[in-house]
């Protein structure tokens, strides 16, 4: 059987990327220094990323469409800035799995995401339907012994502002599963101008 490129799929998501400042660094290694001895997978800091839309596995056909509509909807944007503040934990704090910091509200970020969903869903696409909370995962939680720790170092960071981060683009970035973890490789940058 003759291998055919078009039904070829990858498995894709939509994000601008986030490029970690000292004082989040610091406060990272302070949450893997109080946490040592639970169960958590930390996430990279060089793959820090907010996601707009998740499409999961899409053929490579439309991710030429995906292309033209992420090329228009970029054009004429404008950079701009969001802050990164607080931590905090998803589901909660009696069963945490997701050790997250969390983004200040920015008017620029949501209308961004909302011009990715609208774009997509022009394209034909219907990305993952969940409620846009911008956040980065620092970390999945796979068992926790003691949740005091884990609330004093919460407690600590709740509503410090880490860092200032200017947006400038958006990526297309490819999710390739594998045994450490998931690898994100940028396919396409599109400046915000």
């Amino acid at each position: 059987m003759k291998f055919n490129p078009e039904i070829n799929m990858k498995r894709i998501f939509i994000a601008v990327k986030i490029d970690p400042g000292d004082t989040l660094i610091r406060m990272i290694s302070s949450l893997r220094s109080g946490l040592k001895n639970e169960k958590i997978k930390w996430s990279d800091p060089e793959n820090f990323h907010i996601t707009l839309a998740f499409l999961g596995d899409t053929e490579n056909n439309k991710i030429k469409e995906i292309n033209k509509m992420l090329k228009l909807a970029c054009e004429g944007f404008g950079e701009f800035e969001i802050i990164i503040k607080g931590l905090g934990v998803f589901k909660n704090l009696n069963d945490p799995r997701v050790i997250w910091t969390g983004i200040e509200p920015s008017d620029k970020l949501n209308t961004l995401q909302e011009s990715v969903r609208i774009g997509l869903k022009e394209t034909d696409i219907i990305p993952e339907d969940r409620p846009f909370k911008p956040h980065l995962t620092l970390g999945r939680i796979k068992s926790i012994q003691d949740n005091d720790v884990l609330k004093t170092l919460i407690d600590g960071y709740k509503n410090m502002e880490l860092q200032k981060q200017e947006i400038n683009a958006v990526i297309l970035y490819e999710s390739i599963l594998s045994r450490n973890g998931a690898v994100y490789k940028a396919l396409t940058k599109f400046p915000l101008r």
